[in-house]
């Protein structure tokens, strides 16, 4: 596998733009199989999450076409068979197929989802919502086996804010009969364009944004373009890497107000910046310092997907931060990386830490332990003395597109060998 090879010390400067958010663009992918025409989706992002979803789509007969970040899907003549186990077991959006196909086909087989590092991930709120809506289960244990006669809108109170089974529960509500109320709905803004995305191809929607959806089922949905939603994780990653190199640069292709807790959490730790329509100024930070807690929570507190490079951050700022990863197992993973480059780390238990900055941090051989966490490492890279090699940057792969290509239009030095 290839490794990133990064030269720490550069400033970054100029302008950058990011790309469409992978977490919007697969649930919108998933959404199109409800639709028995061509949905043109446009700034979809050239990352390997989207092809492993698109060739699970293919495996139904979807007609796919993806060139220049525009991804055209014809799912009108699709094959209801079950769901292939080795592209299911990849990621963990595949379980985005079970509102849509429950629609089409009234029963879906499939394995569980994996390919998430961060521990097990349940699938309760996915069922409930489903058995709400008038599906059987007949099978959660060895896998998902769920049938229907019909789908009918109800009241659902979901389990818990979880992101993915609101999608699944707006794409399976969207034809079915009747009112379907949603409460306890996730509202991050890859939910929020989802519900963008079939309102516009003719759903009946309303709270978008907010943690009670109500949805009119419709007869059908049509065909047409979307353009998907800036990717605010991306924003975050790049406006966190200017601030610790202590440069300056813009960042275009944003909704600012997707961001309102990380930009509280930046001025509180002596950042400068100014935020325009679609676009963020980064300032060059002189002194930052500690913040007593870095809480992540469900949207719109303090995304967790965000929580590893700000940490890095962390290790540049004045005092004792403490971070406190509320929602997965092992996101803390990486901080093992960071105590090896001379990080100051005090674990209190798997989800709390402490941060004693200022540390200097130096150049050796390290790991991406997922996603976000590699993410972080390239940041930890940029900043630290001398060249470090990272590993494992597939999954950085996974989440961020050409993500070194873009660091040295902005002056990194970070080469993919």
């Amino acid at each position: 596998m290839p490794n990133f090879i990064v030269q720490g010390g550069q400033k970054l400067s100029g302008e950058i733009t990011v790309s469409g958010s992978k977490n919007a663009a697969l649930p919108i992918m998933c959404a199109a199989l409800l639709i028995k025409d061509k949905v043109i989706l446009e700034n979809v992002p050239n990352i390997e999450d989207i092809h492993s979803m698109a060739k699970i789509l293919k495996s139904f007969g979807t007609e796919i076409n993806f060139t220049n970040n525009t991804l055209e899907i014809n799912a009108k003549n699709l094959k209801k068979k079950a769901a292939p186990d080795d592209l299911v077991k990849k990621m963990r959006a595949s379980i985005l197929i079970l509102g849509p196909l429950m629609q089409r086909f009234g029963e879906i087989k499939m394995a569980f989802p994996g390919g998430c590092v961060l521990g097990k991930r349940s699938v309760h709120a996915h069922t409930h919502a489903l058995q709400e809506l008038g599906c059987e289960i007949l099978d959660d244990q060895r896998g998902l086996h769920i049938k229907t006669k019909k789908l009918r809108g109800k009241k659902i109170v979901l389990p818990e804010l979880s992101v993915t089974a609101t999608e699944n529960a707006i794409m399976a509500a969207v034809l079915a009969d009747g009112e379907t109320e949603i409460r306890l709905a996730a509202c991050e803004p890859h939910v929020q364009d989802l519900c963008h995305f079939l309102h516009k191809m003719g759903a009946k929607i309303s709270g978008i944004g907010s943690n009670n959806l109500k949805i009119t089922g419709v007869k059908s949905l049509k065909g047409g373009k979307y353009s998907i939603t800036g990717d605010y994780l991306e924003a975050g990653t790049f406006a966190i890497a200017a601030v610790a190199t202590k440069s300056a640069l813009t960042i275009k292709g944003i909704d600012p107000d997707h961001l309102d807790s990380f930009w509280q959490k930046l001025a509180e730790i002596g950042t400068q910046f100014k935020l325009g329509n679609d676009s963020v100024e980064i300032l060059p930070a002189t002194e930052l310092n500690a913040t007593k807690m870095l809480r992540t929570a469900v949207y719109p507190s303090f995304a967790t997907d965000l929580q590893a490079p700000f940490t890095v951050l962390l290790t540049q700022a004045h005092g004792v931060s403490k971070v406190f990863e509320t929602l997965f197992e092992g996101r803390l993973n990486y901080l093992f990386e960071l105590e090896k480059m001379g990080a100051h780390i005090e674990f209190l238990n798997p989800h709390q830490a402490l941060i004693l900055g200022p540390s200097k941090l130096k150049a050796l051989p390290i790991s991406s332990c997922d996603i976000r966490a590699g993410a972080a490492m390239v940041i930890a890279a940029l900043i630290a003395d001398g060249i470090t090699e990272i590993s494992n940057i597939n999954y950085i792969d996974r989440g961020y597109e050409k993500l070194d290509e873009k660091l040295r239009s902005i002056g990194a030095k970070i080469e993919r060998v």
